[in-house]
């Protein structure tokens, strides 16, 4: 794995993406040990969940036999779809600051916006990587538009997240109850507004954080 990891030029980005993991973890760490509260180590596992999708891409980009099989790959693309929301889901953790915290606002604006911004970097990068499998099956243009469609599906799932309280793994436990709060902002959008308010403009922000994160990549290869 590792000579695959150099050949796909993973291996760099994986040191990267773990450091900023270590960094995040230690700040919470930090904040636990100075405040003497267990406040913000949530973040660690909502960061553990945006890391999830990553790790699915990375695993299939190395993987030379997965990548030739559209079942795999699309098989994989529904798990993927179920932790991606994960990934911006830690940006709506901003809405825990609070003055009336035991450390000051700008250590957890500081804190938050690192675990923010390291769980967009996986969410980005998985969906990197999953473009760039998809160029065996679908023409460029299909995957850009594929692609803005699952920031919006995200954002959809950002809002079920913060507002219904769904987890991604619901859709195994709670099926039903799932489908049909889903279901119910479908067929009676206008009942709904803060849902696809939500959803229209975090999938605008996240579109565009997408593809300028796109563009300077594509400036470096």
């Amino acid at each position: 794995m590792y000579k695959q990891l150099v050949k796909t030029n993973q291996l760099q980005i994986s040191i990267f993406m773990g450091i900023l993991s270590v960094f995040c973890f230690a700040l919470s760490v930090f904040r636990t040990e100075l405040s003497g509260t267990r406040h913000f180590l949530f973040l660690n596992w909502n960061l553990f969940l945006a890391f999830v999708p990553w790790f699915l891409t990375l695993i299939l980009s190395v993987n030379q036999n997965g990548q030739k099989n559209p079942l795999v790959v699309f098989g994989m693309l529904g798990i993927w779809l179920l932790f991606f929301p994960n990934a911006s889901y830690i940006l709506t953790d901003l809405f825990h600051l609070s003055h009336h915290s035991s450390m000051p606002i700008w250590f957890d604006l500081v804190l938050i916006l690192s675990f923010a911004w390291t769980g967009l970097l996986y969410g980005f990068l998985s969906l990197w990587n999953l473009e760039e499998l998809m160029k065996r099956f679908l023409s460029p243009k299909t995957i850009t538009a594929l692609s803005v469609f699952l920031l919006f599906v995200s954002s959809f799932g950002v809002y079920i997240g913060r507002y219904l309280r769904w987890n991604s793994w619901d859709i195994l436990s709670h099926p039903g109850r799932l489908m049909q709060d889903v279901g119910d902002r479908f067929i009676n959008p206008a009942d709904h507004p803060r849902t696809w308010g939500v959803t229209i403009f975090m999938g605008l922000f996240l579109t565009m954080l997408y593809f300028t994160f796109r563009f300077m990549r594509r400036k470096q290869v």
